[in-house]
């Protein structure tokens, strides 16, 4: 079976969602978004159970849904942070419990967006996690640009990705954006969050007339929690030699199962979302 045939035939699509559709229309959407149901987890418990997210489109492989969103804000510095929902106290079946949630960009946006691949145990998501929310650079980075001039655990500055027009890796095509590999919530942590940010004229573009995109990005950066929904693999953007195979050279690519997504296609996803330890 050649790589063409693996899986099935993408869209081709390279749009971003115009609008927000609601839970129980899901089921209808079409071209809106992509409506996945992650079977797998359980809905028991506090802090889990079905969830709308918005993610970077999943386009083949065998992913469920995609990667979720990190909404971002950028300080008077330039420093680039995640937004973390607003704590609240809820009652279930009898017992108070936190939850991060509120209404962003016309949408609920909550912490259970990223309980999955076990990260609902990590200290991170816990909603009280003493963060200061900045996406910090990640050790383990393959890309030259960070290697060269960021430490860990330095935060990412917008002025980091000035060249994000012209930018390039011999990956794909020049200008398309620029990124950086961080993570979030994960001061003093045996578990760390992995995001990507990436830079780009097309997010600029598009959250001109998008109430989401407009409320979960800014100058043109937006950012993704960076777990393969399939195996919880982590991804790369532009880094693998054989993303042009899989038609993923200038898209997110995972090369363990080949899972293509695609950060310039925002959908939303109905899940699962795993419920938290106690």
């Amino acid at each position: 079976m050649s790589a063409d045939d693996k899986y099935p035939a993408e869209s081709g699509r390279r749009r971003f969602v115009k609008g927000v559709v609601g839970g129980a229309a899901l089921a209808g959407v079409g071209a809106t978004g992509a409506v996945t149901v992650n079977s797998l987890t359980t809905a028991a418990g506090a802090g889990g159970g079905p969830v709308e997210a918005m993610v970077i489109e999943r386009v083949s492989g065998p992913a469920p849904h995609g990667m979720p969103q990190v909404p971002i804000e950028i300080d008077d510095n330039g420093d680039i942070m995640g937004v973390w929902p607003e704590i609240d106290t809820e009652t279930v079946e009898g017992v108070e419990v936190e939850i991060a949630r509120e209404e962003l960009g016309g949408l609920e946006y909550s912490q259970e967006w990223f309980q999955y691949c076990g990260h609902e145990s990590y200290e991170g998501l816990e909603p009280d996690f003493d963060s200061d929310n900045y996406f910090k650079s990640d050790a383990n980075t393959s890309y030259e640009w960070q290697q060269e001039q960021k430490s860990e655990g330095d935060r990412i500055n917008l002025s980091d990705l000035d060249d994000y027009e012209e930018w390039g890796n011999d990956i794909g095509d020049t200008g398309v954006g620029k990124p950086a590999a961080t993570v979030w919530r994960s001061e003093d942590t045996d578990n760390t969050l992995p995001v990507i940010l990436l830079r780009s004229t097309l997010v600029e573009e598009a959250a001109a007339d998008n109430e989401w995109l407009e409320a979960s990005t800014d100058e043109g950066v937006i950012a993704w929690l960076n777990k393969c929904t399939h195996f919880c693999c982590v991804p790369g953007y532009k880094l693998a030699p054989d993303a042009p195979r899989y038609n993923a050279e200038d898209r997110v690519y995972c090369q363990c199962h080949q899972s293509v997504y695609d950060p310039f296609s925002i959908s939303s996803a109905l899940y699962i979302a795993r419920p938290r330890p106690d």
